[in-house]
């Protein structure tokens, strides 16, 4: 049942303990079986095709799949930055550079409040 919630969720990546760029190891983890057989089925698809075929489908996939986050992901809302980083590096930016910028109003406007010759008077008054 694991396995197919994670097919569900979107967990294909490249792994980063990979020998050539993660493929096989990637797709062993995904579909929970042995890295070994999946670099033999790599293999047997090699010579049977050609170096060539098999080798331009290994090289599509290394460059189609995302590469496994380095840190593990626990919760949606950090698959969703994730995948939206690996999509649009440039969009995952613009909305944290948003999120600091609201960050930073608050942050004034608080300084504000703390900083008005209003509140210094109140603060006397109530010693």
């Amino acid at each position: 049942m694991r396995r197919f919630e994670r097919i569900f969720r979107g967990g294909l990546y490249r792994s980063r303990n990979g020998v050539i760029l993660g493929v096989c190891r990637g797709l062993a983890e995904y579909f929970d079986f042995s890295v070994f057989w999946a670099r033999a089925i790599a293999i047997v698809l090699l010579l049977v095709s050609g170096v060539w075929p098999a080798a331009g489908l290994y090289l599509i996939a290394a460059l189609l799949m995302k590469p496994e986050p380095v840190i593990p992901i626990h919760t949606d809302e950090e698959r969703e930055f994730y995948d939206s980083y690996t999509h649009s590096r440039h969009g995952a930016a613009q909305r944290l550079k948003r999120r600091y910028e609201h960050l930073e109003r608050r942050i004034r406007r608080m300084e504000h409040i703390v900083t008005t010759r209003e509140f210094d008077w109140e603060n006397r008054l109530k010693s």
